[in-house]
C-alpha cells in the first residue's frame, strides 16, 4: 500500500536535487503534490514526469522569501486538493562562502532570508492548514553544518540552518497538541547540482576530500535523502516530533 495515499504535500526547492527527488517519491507513494521553486520550466517538467507516472502535481513558481509565495502554495493545496497534510520546506541556498571579516551584510541577509525566513513564512501558513485538517507533518531541511560541525566560510549558512532547528523545536511544541508533527531533516553531503563538488572548477581531489569526511566515504544520492523525508512525512514516524533527524552518512561522528 502507498504510504501517502490520499495525502496532499507541498515540496519547496523542487526544481532539482533533494526537492525534486522527494516530490517524485511522494507522488509515487500516493500524495498529490504542490511543487515550488523559482524556475517555472523545471517545475513544469517535473509535473509532467509525475503525471506520466499516474500522479497528480501542480507547480507554483515563486520566491519563498516573499510571504505571497508561501500563502499561494497553501491556497493552491486547499483549492486544488482540499487540504494540506505534509510540507517539506526544502528550498535554500549555501550563499557566499567567505570569512566573517569579508562577508557582506547583504550576503548575510540574503542567506538568512532564503533559508530561515523562508522556512518561517512557509510554516506560518502551512501549520494552521494542517491543524484544520486534524494533523500533519512539517519537515524543515536543516544541515549538520551549524549543528554538529562548523565549516570555515559558512557563517551565514550555519546560522540560518541552526536557526531552523530552533524554529522547528518551538513549532513542534506549539502544534503538537493539534496533531501536527514538526521535524528537521539534516542531510550530509549530497550529489546535487548545488553541491560544492559539482561547482565550476571542482576537482576530483575535492570530491575525494568531501567523501572522506563521511563515515560511509561517499556522498548521498538525492533519492536517499528523499526516503528519509518520506519516513518523517508518513505514519511510520507517527510519534516523532521536535527531532533533528540526521541522514548524514556519519559525517557528524566521523574522525577518520
Amino acid at each position: 500500500m502507498q504510504s501517502l495515499q490520499g495525502k496532499t504535500a507541498i515540496v519547496t526547492g523542487a526544481s532539482s536535487g533533494i526537492g525534486r527527488a522527494t516530490a517524485r517519491l511522494f507522488a509515487r507513494e500516493g500524495a498529490r503534490v504542490v511543487v515550488a521553486a523559482r524556475r517555472q520550466a523545471e517545475l513544469d517538467t517535473l509535473v509532467s514526469e509525475i503525471a506520466t507516472r499516474g500522479g497528480e502535481a501542480v507547480a507554483i513558481a515563486g520566491d519563498i522569501r516573499e510571504e505571497a509565495t508561501a500563502k499561494a502554495l497553501v491556497e493552491t493545496a486547499l483549492d486544488r486538493f482540499g487540504g494540506l497534510d505534509i510540507a517539506f520546506n526544502n528550498a535554500g541556498m549555501v550563499g557566499e562562502t567567505a570569512g566573517i571579516d569579508t562577508l557582506s551584510a547583504e550576503d548575510w541577509h540574503t542567506t538568512l532570508d532564503t533559508n530561515l525566513t523562508g522556512a518561517f513564512l512557509c510554516a506560518k501558513h502551512q501549520l494552521p492548514a494542517m491543524a484544520q485538517r486534524g494533523g500533519g507533518s512539517l519537515i524543515l531541511t536543516s544541515s549538520f553544518v551549524g549543528y554538529s560541525a562548523g565549516m570555515p566560510g559558512m557563517a551565514a549558512y550555519a546560522a540560518s540552518k541552526a536557526g531552523m532547528i530552533g524554529l522547528m523545536k518551538v513549532l513542534a511544541v506549539e502544534y503538537g497538541a493539534k496533531g501536527v508533527r514538526v521535524n528537521a531533516l539534516l542531510p550530509g553531503g549530497t550529489d546535487t547540482p548545488a553541491s560544492v563538488t559539482n561547482a565550476p572548477g571542482a576537482t576530483p581531489e575535492l570530491l575525494a576530500f568531501v567523501e572522506g569526511l563521511h563515515a560511509l566515504k561517499r556522498l548521498a544520492r538525492p533519492e536517499e535523502i528523499a526516503h528519509s523525508a518520506l519516513h518523517l512525512a508518513s505514519d511510520a514516524s507517527s510519534f516523532v516530533t521536535g527531532a533533528t533527524f540526521l541522514a548524514d552518512g556519519g559525517v557528524s561522528v566521523c574522525r577518520s
